[in-house]
C-alpha cells in the first residue's frame, strides 16, 4: 500500500516557502497552504508570530523552515486535508497514489479524484473488465474496487499517463481563460508526469 511521507516529501519539492504574490488566487501562502482558503490553520498562529520578528521574505522563509511545530502542522494539514480524503493508505501503487496527491494539493482532490474516475472508465474496455463509475470527484467504495479491477489486468502506467493529461489540459484551459496564470506555467508543468516518468524510469 502507498505511503503517505514519501508523497509527502515529493509534493512538498514543488511548494515553496512564504509567498504573497497578487497574482495568485491563493493569497498569502506557506508551502502551498493558502490563507484565503485556509484561514483556521493552525500554522498561520506561527508564522504571524515569526513575521513580528523577522523582515526580509529570505530571513523569513529560514526561520520559517526551522519552526519545527509549523512543519509538523504542515504535514498534519496535508494528511488531513489531501491524502486521507482519497484514501491514499489504500491504494495499491505508490506512483498513482503520489500522483493523486500531487494533483489533489495543487487543484483540488475533487478535481483529482475526478480524473481517476474518467481514466477508469476510458480504461475499462467499453465495460467488459469492470462497470462504468460515477465521475462525481469523490473516492469511494465503488472507485477503488474499480481501480483494484484495473490493476488485476494492467499495469499503472496507462492509467498514471490519463492522468497526466487531464491534468495537463486543465492547467492549459486555465491559462487560456486567465493570461495571467502563464507566469506559473512552467511550474505547473513541472508536477505533470510525477508519476508516469517515475513509473518508466
Amino acid at each position: 500500500m502507498a505511503d503517505f511521507i514519501q508523497a509527502f516529501q515529493m509534493t512538498l519539492g514543488h511548494e515553496g516557502g512564504y509567498s504573497f504574490d497578487p497574482d495568485d488566487a491563493g493569497g498569502e501562502t506557506y508551502r502551498g497552504v493558502a490563507r484565503r482558503y485556509h484561514p483556521g490553520w493552525d500554522g498561520w498562529t506561527i508564522i504571524d508570530q515569526i513575521k513580528q520578528r523577522v523582515s526580509g521574505t529570505r530571513q523569513l522563509n529560514k526561520q520559517l523552515g526551522e519552526a519545527e511545530e509549523l512543519q509538523l502542522q504542515i504535514q498534519i494539514f496535508y494528511k488531513q486535508n489531501y491524502w486521507d480524503r482519497f484514501q491514499g493508505d489504500v491504494i495499491p501503487e505508490q506512483e498513482l497514489a503520489e500522483e493523486l496527491f500531487d494533483t489533489g494539493v495543487n487543484m483540488g482532490i475533487h478535481r483529482a479524484v475526478g480524473f481517476l474516475q474518467e481514466g477508469l472508465n476510458l480504461l475499462n474496455r467499453n465495460q467488459r473488465s469492470y462497470k462504468d463509475i460515477l465521475e462525481d470527484g469523490k473516492s469511494g467504495p465503488g472507485t477503488l474496487a474499480a481501480l483494484n479491477f484495473y490493476l488485476a489486468k494492467d499495469p499503472p502506467e496507462h492509467l498514471l499517463k490519463i492522468l497526466n493529461i487531464l491534468q495537463g489540459m486543465h492547467y492549459i484551459d486555465y491559462m487560456r481563460k486567465s493570461p495571467a496564470q502563464e507566469k506559473y506555467a512552467r511550474g505547473w508543468l513541472k508536477r505533470v508526469c510525477i508519476g508516469s516518468r517515475k513509473a518508466e524510469q
